[in-house]
């Protein structure tokens, strides 16, 4: 992005020390600290953030008249299947979505007069935290920023103790806060809606935050090149729906706005029908949604036509509800049918035992690509590999089983909180199960 000026806390001086040598375009770090907290540093020109605030005047500061189109913030992409890109915002294109994020389409639980709280679990250079750091000025609710600590009891201190109302943030920031607010009978008194995107959520935590806790979990689809891009509310008329009906939409990544446009294609690209079944590549265009990225050039993130390859597998029915069955990248390709890694994840997901899941394919003498289940038990939970098979034989086509299970401390995560498939596919590339060949 070549920044002229770091802005950095105690915390990450050291980090940036490491590699400040590989920056040359950075003419000021500024170490956000009062000067009798500035930690020591070798790092020339450090400059104090509390010292170059005082120094200026704020009774006569002008805001500057510029281009709306001019950029506003960079973000990159987590790389969770590629090298990271880089996707500039305008100042027109951040307000846009920001209008989009204060309509009723996103937060349809806002009381007239109530004082929201907002907390994004999504940190700011992930798609500048889902416009939260925006939105909560535009509607004059108070924003409430986690900094670095993700740990559950700290996130949990925040939800509580600021009363927070509003949320956002991928699911696996809820699986770990769910099973420790299990753990020590913690309840969310406050809290009463949650955005969630990224990946898809599994249904037992949808059904555990309604149910427990009397929060709405909204899913939508969007990504660093395609914010507000989808609504996570439901479909108008959905009101006299069910719990359980409720659930089975909140499945879906959300339904197409106005403003943008959505369609599936075939690996040709032909436009594929709006049936609820076709699988195709997902396409998006609208005035907010990313034309190229930086320093690659016209083209670069669009086809021809100019429709933003999103590197997404999805359906989308006649009410224009769109739901993703996996990325391109990790869908499994066995003997010429296609597996879907999320459905395997989610089903997982849904063993008690079990805290994450993950899967990816692994080479196979006869099929192409086989299905590998990584899980992560939950803290004291016991579950065999062929438990877990068990279990899945009830939820999915035998066909899709795994040809293994393997059980892991941790999975690989991005910074944006999600599983980093690109580390888990070089892992296992050479992986091979105790009968392979004789699955499927």
């Amino acid at each position: 992005a070549e920044d002229r000026m770091l802005f950095v806390d105690a915390l990450t001086l050291p980090i940036v020390e490491a590699f400040a040598e590989r920056i040359p375009s950075v003419k000021h770090i500024v170490v956000m600290a009062a000067r009798e907290r500035m930690p020591a540093t070798a790092l020339p020109g450090v400059l104090c953030y509390e010292e170059l605030l005082a120094a200026e005047d704020d009774t006569d500061w002008a805001w500057p008249s510029f281009d709306e189109r001019s950029a506003s913030t960079i973000c990159f992409t987590s790389g969770t299947t590629g090298n990271p890109k880089g996707v500039v915002y305008s100042h027109r294109a951040a307000f846009l979505q920001t209008l989009m994020g204060g309509s009723y389409e996103f937060f349809p639980d806002h009381r007239a007069g109530q004082l929201e709280v907002m907390m994004p679990m999504a940190p700011m250079f992930h798609g500048n935290a889902w416009n939260m750091p925006f939105l909560a000025p535009y509607t004059g609710a108070k924003l409430v920023l986690p900094g670095r600590n993700y740990e559950p009891d700290k996130l949990y201190e925040l939800f509580d103790g600021e009363k927070v109302t509003l949320t956002a943030g991928v699911p696996s920031f809820w699986l770990i806060l769910l099973d420790w607010m299990a753990r020590h009978g913690k309840t969310l008194p406050h809290l009463r809606q949650t955005l969630s995107s990224g990946t898809a959520p599994p249904r037992s935590m949808i059904e555990t935050l309604g149910r427990q806790y009397g929060v709405d979990y909204t899913q939508a689809w969007g990504m660093t090149e395609a914010l507000m891009a989808t609504a996570p509310t439901l479909k108008p008329g959905s009101d006299t729906l069910g719990f359980e009906a409720k659930v089975d939409r909140r499945l879906v990544s959300g339904r197409c706005v106005a403003g943008v446009k959505m369609k599936v294609v075939d690996d040709e690209g032909r436009t594929l029908p709006r049936d609820g079944t076709s699988v195709g590549h997902l396409r998006v265009k609208g005035p907010w949604i990313a034309s190229e990225y930086l320093k690659l050039g016209p083209g670069s993130a669009t086809d021809a036509e100019g429709w933003l390859i999103t590197g997404d597998m999805a359906v989308i029915d006649a009410d224009g509800h769109v739901t993703l069955t996996d990325r391109s990248k990790d869908v499994i390709k066995s003997g010429g049918e296609w597996i879907s890694s999320v459905q395997l994840e989610n089903a997982a997901m849904g063993h008690p035992a079990v805290l994450q899941a993950a899967v990816v394919a692994i080479a196979h003498p006869k099929w192409q690509e086989r299905p590998l289940l990584l899980v992560v038990r939950r803290p004291g939970a016991s579950v065999s590999a062929q438990e877990m098979l068990d279990f899945l034989a009830q939820k999915v086509a035998r066909w899709w089983l795994p040809d293994a299970v393997e059980f892991v401390d941790a999975l690989p995560m991005t910074a944006t909180g999600k599983v980093h498939k690109l580390t888990l596919r070089q892992t296992y590339k050479d992986y091979q199960p105790a009968n392979a060949g004789e699955a499927r």
